[in-house]
Formats: structure tokens, C-alpha cells, sequence
């Protein structure tokens, strides 16, 4: 009963004292979920399998963001779609944040109604093979056939990288993923190429007649991957924002799920302060608290990873440019105190 009348006392002087309008978490607030622009075919990613249940990093990103807002991560509502009509039902106001596997980029962010909040993925273009093939590198590629999924990045990214390196390919075109891996595996082409997060996905499900397949090593693009929400309300922009640097920041501290839910003597001191967590919290409009919401009931950004993508996936993505900035990476959050 205690802990349940603090929760209404902050939550009534975090709204109280939030400067400006938060139309946004407002509604977020009055309707009880967060709705959820996602994909739902990219494992480690966004997905959902066979019983329903969302998995991926795109997806716990969501819960994060519902954790702080709502105080409880399952608060969410998954909707998916396209990358047709993604920025536009964001626009539109059919879900409050976009996490679908979206590349920022300048055309997008400046797309009226749009902005990005910072890079939840450092993804890049990759090349697939199949294990039997003569291709080793993107630099043999010259006189071949190349699958590719239209309405992205995609197709302009090969097109620029055979230029540079003085190679001509054929292009197979293709709708989405589905239909590009398809014409791949019916040897249409003798490549596949698309974001690596998403080929790597797709190997991970390929059936056992289908088996056998590389991953050759160039990355061809910068896919900064990017949760996105509309422009018009600044508050929201920075709640999102600063749920990802959280996640980043949480791991740079050496703070996770289980040291804030079972702490010991080894446990770093109040991260962050009561006072400091207040004053934040009541300028974006959040009841005290949540920023260890959001780690507890999700994790930070190396637990992400690694059950998403990771060592404990079926992926086995490294971490490469994910990796935190002292660690070899390019993983980076402004100081959060």
C-alpha cells in the first residue's frame, strides 16, 4: 500500500511540476500502453514468433520506454508496418514511437513531422552467399547478380558501391525480404544483399534444406539505426531520447538488471541520486525512479544486445561498432547526472 501511494504522490508532482505541454505522454498515460511502430520479421530485431510473443532489441527498446512513462515494460502495443508506410502512420499518429529497423538519415529527419532520437543499432550493407559459391568478398562481384529489396537504402547503396570500385552487376529487385531471400535461394541471383542484422536473420531461419551460407566481410553502407517520433512535441522527443542513453549509460556505469534488483556491497552507490533522479524526473514529466525502472524490468544495452543479437541468440552478431566507445566501439551517451 506504501509503495503504491508514493507512485501517485510522484506521479501527481511530476506532472504537476513538467513544464510546457506533454501531449503525448499524456495520452500515452490516459490510454495505459505505448503503441509501437515495429517490424515483425527480423529476429533480433523486431519479431514475433509462432506463439505471438515480441522478441528483439527494437522491441525491448519499446518496453524501456514503457517502463519509464508507464512503470510497467509489458505496457505495450505492437503494430506493425512497412517501410512504405512507416514515417508516414508516424505522422499520422498511429503509434507514439517508431522502432522499426529505420536508417536516419538526412532525407528522413527532415521529412516534415519526423525526427530521429539517437542510434539504438549501428547496422550496415552486407552481401550473403551460398556456402558453395566461388564469391569471397564484394570485391568479386563484378558480372554478377545481385538480390535486393526496393524501398530503402538498399539498391543505391550497391549501385554506389560498384561505381567506386568500377564493377557492374545486375539487380534483382524485389518487394521485401520475403520475396528478395526467395529469388536468392531459387539462384535468381547469386547474392543477397540487404542490412546485415537483417542477413544474418535470415540465415538464422532458413530451413535445414536451405543450409550453408556466408556472410561475406564488407560493410558497403552506414545503416545508423534509429527509434524515431514526431517532431511537434519536445518533451516525448526527449523521454525517448534519453531512455537509450540510459540503457548505454547504465552499461557504462557497470549497472544491470541484476544488480539493481538483487543489490549487494559490490553494487555502486545510488545510481543516480534520489535528488538528481527527482529533478529529472520532473522535468520530463516522470514519476521518481525511471531510470532504474527501465533497467530492472529491461536490462541495459549489453543485455539487450546480447540476448537479442548476441552470444545468447541464435545470431551471434559481435559487437563491433556496438560496442562501447572504451571498448573498441562506437557506442556513445552524453553523461547522464
Amino acid at each position: 500500500m506504501l509503495i503504491r501511494q508514493q507512485w501517485l504522490i510522484g506521479l501527481i508532482l511530476a506532472t504537476t511540476l513538467a513544464p510546457g505541454n506533454a501531449d503525448t505522454l499524456d495520452e500515452v498515460r490516459a490510454r495505459g500502453e505505448l503503441r509501437c511502430g515495429v517490424n515483425q520479421d527480423v529476429p533480433g530485431l523486431s519479431h514475433r514468433d509462432a506463439d505471438g510473443h515480441w522478441h528483439g532489441l527494437d522491441v525491448e527498446f519499446c518496453r524501456a520506454v514503457a517502463a519509464a512513462t508507464l512503470g510497467d515494460a509489458r505496457r505495450v502495443r505492437f503494430i506493425t508496418t512497412s517501410p512504405n508506410d512507416r514515417l508516414a502512420r508516424l505522422r499520422d499518429g498511429e503509434f507514439d514511437l517508431l522502432a522499426r529497423n529505420t536508417t536516419w538519415t538526412l532525407t528522413r529527419d527532415t521529412e516534415p513531422g519526423i525526427t530521429f532520437v539517437g542510434i539504438l543499432y549501428h547496422d550496415g550493407q552486407g552481401f550473403m552467399v551460398h556456402d558453395d559459391s566461388t564469391i569471397h568478398s564484394a570485391l568479386e562481384l563484378d558480372d554478377q547478380s545481385i538480390c535486393v529489396i526496393a524501398g530503402g537504402t538498399g539498391p543505391a547503396n550497391i549501385s554506389g558501391y560498384l561505381a567506386r570500385h568500377r564493377m557492374r552487376a545486375r539487380l534483382v529487385i524485389s518487394a521485401d525480404s520475403r520475396s528478395a531471400t526467395q529469388a536468392y535461394l531459387d539462384h535468381q541471383c547469386e547474392t543477397l544483399s540487404t542490412d546485415q542484422s537483417l542477413l544474418f536473420a535470415i540465415r538464422s531461419m532458413l530451413p535445414q534444406e536451405h543450409a550453408g551460407h556466408r556472410i561475406l566481410p564488407e560493410v558497403i553502407s552506414k545503416e545508423p539505426l534509429s527509434p524515431a517520433v514526431r517532431d511537434d512535441d519536445r518533451r516525448w522527443f526527449d523521454i525517448v531520447r534519453w531512455t537509450l542513453f540510459v540503457l548505454i549509460d547504465a552499461e557504462e556505469q557497470g549497472i544491470d538488471s541484476h544488480s539493481l534488483a538483487m543489490p549487494t556491497t559490490d553494487t555502486p552507490p545510488a545510481w543516480p541520486s534520489p535528488e538528481d533522479d527527482a529533478r529529472i524526473g520532473a522535468r520530463l514529466g516522470l514519476t521518481p525512479g525511471w531510470r532504474q525502472r527501465i533497467i530492472v524490468q529491461v536490462g541495459n544495452y549489453a543485455e539487450l544486445f546480447e540476448r537479442n543479437l548476441g552470444a545468447q541468440s541464435s545470431l551471434g552478431i559481435r559487437r563491433g561498432l556496438n560496442a562501447l566507445w572504451r571498448d573498441g566501439g562506437i557506442l556513445y551517451a552524453p553523461p547522464s547526472r
